[in-house]
This record gives C-alpha cells, structure tokens and sequence, in this order.
C-alpha cells in the first residue's frame, strides 16, 4: 500500500471502474479528470489533516497508508466532483441524480473509514525516486529493460517502488544506485522486459551507497515490484458530519 503522500491515491483507470460512462462525460463536457483527481485529494488531505488535529500527539499525514476505504473516499469525491461539474454546465437532471449518488458513496466511504481507522505506518518509508540506470560492463541480452526500485526501513518493511526507468543494452549490462531519504536502511531492484514483468533481482537487501550490477541472466522468480507497505496499526477517528 502506497503512502498518502506519495502521489495519486486513486487512477484515471479506477474511477472506470466505477463509472464505465466517466470518459465520455468529461469529454462532452470539457471536464479534466485528471485535475479532479488532484483536487479531490488535496480535499481530502485538509480533511485528513483536521482529522489527525482532534487527536492528543497524532501521527504526521505523512505516515497515512492508502487503504481501500481511503481509496474509495477518494474516487468517490472524485467521480462527485465530475458530475457536479458535468451538471452546472448543462443543468442535466441525469448529471444530477449522479451527483446526488456518488455524494453518499463519498459519505458511506468516509463512515467505513471512521469505523475501521486510518492506517498508519511507525516508520514510513516513502516511494522511492526513479532511477537513472548506466550502462555496466556484461553480457545481459540485448534489448530494453524497465527498471524499478524500492527503499526499506530498519524493519525491513519495503516503500512504494518508483516508477520505472527505462535502459536498453547491447553487449552490456546495467548498473544502478540511489540516494536513499534518512530512515531508509536498505534498498531493492526489480528489473524485467515490461513494466508488468519487473520481478526482484538481488537476493539480499542492498545498503546504502551500494551500486547494483544487473548480472546477466535476468531473474523471473523474484517477487514482483509491490506497491508500499502496509500498516502498523489503525488509529481510531473521531466521528465528525461529511459536508454535503
């Protein structure tokens, strides 16, 4: 599970999922989801935020781990935001009566996060930074391979892995680093042909200032690149009455 803090709660592609008629929508209408998607979160980064400020010494909004019903608040002031946008502009009662629904989603999903609290992480560590692989000596087949990877704290818990660079190599091999936040303890590196594909390839946790030099036989029985970690624990909320 990715940190709150670590970029867009939920995707373009995850508001389809609830909405198949969305694209077209916004296309009709001139709506940017995209901007929606943003300034849904930044909404609910404020109300995240007055949350955690009701609480005696409370975690910082940088420790909030996305969880499902974090998520669905999220695509569901989303998918809110598009269609009261989408009704003022043409004063549909059809927009409407979306509107009107995906405006109790958004309370239904903020009560299940109430009842079942905010996930929080002791010791986040946030997505790493995309790295920027050079080529090494090897002899790793020729062709291009995405690159990705993700920090560790002292427990071993992995962040978020970045997002992938992208290397092609002929009669070479790659090598990689990364300058790592304070908390971070160690590193990993997942490599493969496709974003889909990319799967661990060191067998143990790298360190700090450690380079990697991609051997040339690429691994396929590593775990696949994850995205975060997940919570320490869930802290209760307080119950308080959603706007709208």
């Amino acid at each position: 599970m990715a940190l709150f803090t670590d970029g867009a709660v939920a995707s373009i592609e995850e508001l389809r999922g609830h909405d198949t008629q969305l694209l077209n929508v916004a296309t009709v209408e001139g709506i940017d989801v995209t901007r929606k998607l943003a300034l849904a979160q930044e909404e609910l980064s404020v109300e995240v935020a007055g949350l955690l400020g009701r609480l005696n010494a409370p975690p910082a909004i940088h420790q909030v781990v996305v969880t499902t019903t974090l998520k669905l608040w999220h695509v569901f002031r989303t998918l809110e935001m598009v269609y009261r946008d989408a009704y003022n502009s043409q004063l549909n009662d059809r927009y409407a009566g979306k509107r009107d629904e995906y405006r109790e989603m958004v309370k239904w999903a903020y009560d299940q996060l109430v009842r079942g609290g905010l996930g929080i992480a002791a010791d986040p560590v946030e997505q790493a930074r995309t790295p920027e692989p050079r080529p090494s000596a090897g002899g790793l087949a020729e062709g291009a391979y995405y690159v990705a990877i993700a920090w560790t704290n002292a427990a071993g818990e992995e962040g978020g892995s970045s997002v992938p660079a992208v290397i092609r190599v002929s009669g070479s091999s790659f090598a990689v680093e990364t300058t790592v936040s304070p908390n971070v303890k160690g590193w990993n590196v997942y490599c493969g042909t496709s974003p889909a594909t990319m799967t661990m390839q060191n067998l143990a946790t790298l360190a700090p200032g450690q380079t990697w030099v991609q051997p040339d036989t690429l691994s396929s029985t590593g775990r696949p690149a994850g995205s975060g970690q997940a919570p320490t624990y869930r802290l209760a909320l307080p119950r308080t009455i959603q706007r709208g």
